[in-house]
C-alpha cells in the first residue's frame, strides 16, 4: 500500500471533522506505531508532547524538549504515516513569533493538524501546568499560527484548560479563539457531559477533548452530538511499549523481580530524579 501524501492526509482529517461522528486517537510515537494504528483501523493518531519528551529525551513533561527535537520525531512519523497525525505543539515553544516558526516546521514535517495551547509554559517548577497566558496573548498566538500556515487544509486547534476556568471564562476563551479563526477548539479538564455541553452549545467549530480516559466521557454518540470530533484518551500504547521492553530485557537477563507497572517504570527510568535534584540545587525548589 502506498503512503498517502501529506496533503491527502490533511484532507482525510478535514473529512473526519465534517462527519457527525467522534473518533478516538491512537497514540503514535514513532513510525512503526503510526503504521500499526492505521492497519488496525484507527482514523487519526496523535504525537503527544509528553510522550515525545520521554521517547526522545527520557525526560518528564517539563517542557524540556526543543522544537527541533519534536519536529524531528514528527518528521520520522510523517514520512511513512498512513493516517492523519495530530501534533501536540504545546504552547508553540514560546511567544507568537515562536508559534509561527513552529507552524512552518510542523507543516513541513507532514502533520495533518496541531494544537497550540494557552498554558503558561514552562510552568513554575513544582506546580502543575495550570496557569494560562492572558487571553489577548492566546488570541495573538492563534492569529500568528494562521498567518504562518501555507497549506490551509492543515488544521490548527486552539487548546485551553477548561478545568481551571469557570464555565463562563472557558466559553469566553473558546469563543475568542473561534473568532480568531481556529479550525477547532481542544479542551482539557472537562469533567462530564453536563460540563461539556454547557460550553459546547456556544461554539460552532469542531471540538477535541483530552480526557485521560475519563469514564464519564466515553459515550461516542453523545460526544458527537456535542460537536466533539476527536478524543485523546491518553497514551496507553506508549506506556505498554515501555512495559514490554522492560519485561523482555528482564527475562533475557534471568532477573526475577516484582511486576512493576508502566507508570512505575516510566518514573524509574526517566530523568525525573535528576531534574528534581537540579531544581533543588539551581531553582531553590523545596520538595
Amino acid at each position: 500500500m502506498a503512503t498517502p501524501s501529506q496533503h491527502d492526509l490533511r484532507l482525510q482529517f478535514r473529512e473526519l471533522l465534517e462527519r457527525d461522528e467522534c473518533f478516538f486517537t491512537a497514540s503514535t510515537f514513532d513510525p512503526m506505531s503510526a503504521r500499526i494504528a492505521a492497519d488496525l483501523g484507527f482514523e487519526v493518531g496523535i504525537l503527544g508532547g509528553s510522550v515525545a519528551s520521554l521517547q526522545v529525551l527520557a525526560a518528564p513533561d517539563f517542557a524540556l524538549i526543543t522544537l527541533s527535537e519534536f519536529v524531528e520525531q514528527a518528521t520520522r512519523i510523517g514520512r511513512v504515516a498512513r493516517l492523519p497525525i495530530i501534533a501536540d505543539a504545546d504552547h508553540g515553544y514560546g511567544n507568537a513569533l515562536n508559534v509561527m516558526r513552529t507552524i512552518v516546521e510542523l507543516e513541513r514535517a507532514g502533520v495533518a493538524a496541531l494544537t497550540i495551547e494557552d498554558t503558561l509554559l514552562p510552568a513554575k517548577y513544582g506546580r502543575k501546568s495550570t496557569d494560562l497566558v492572558p487571553l489577548e496573548e492566546g488570541v495573538g498566538k492563534i492569529e500568528a499560527a494562521l498567518e504562518a500556515r501555507i497549506d490551509p487544509d492543515m488544521a490548527i486547534f486552539a487548546r485551553t484548560n477548561a478545568g481551571v476556568l469557570s464555565t463562563a471564562d472557558a466559553i469566553a476563551r473558546a469563543k475568542a479563539y473561534e473568532r480568531a479563526g481556529a479550525d477547532g477548539i481542544c479542551m482539557v479538564g472537562i469533567d462530564d457531559f453536563e460540563h461539556l455541553e454547557s460550553i459546547a452549545e456556544h461554539l460552532s467549530v469542531p471540538l477535541m477533548l483530552v480526557t485521560y480516559d475519563n469514564p464519564e466521557l466515553r459515550d461516542r454518540e453523545r460526544l458527537a452530538r456535542a460537536g466533539v470530533r476527536v478524543v485523546v484518551n491518553g497514551h496507553a500504547a506508549y506506556f505498554a511499549a515501555i512495559k514490554a521492553t522492560y519485561d523482555c530485557l528482564r527475562e533475557q537477563r534471568g532477573i526475577a523481580e516484582g511486576n512493576l507497572n508502566a507508570s512505575e517504570l516510566s518514573t524509574r527510568y526517566s530523568t525525573l530524579d535528576e531534574n528534581r535534584e537540579w531544581a533543588r540545587r539551581y531553582m531553590d525548589v523545596k520538595e
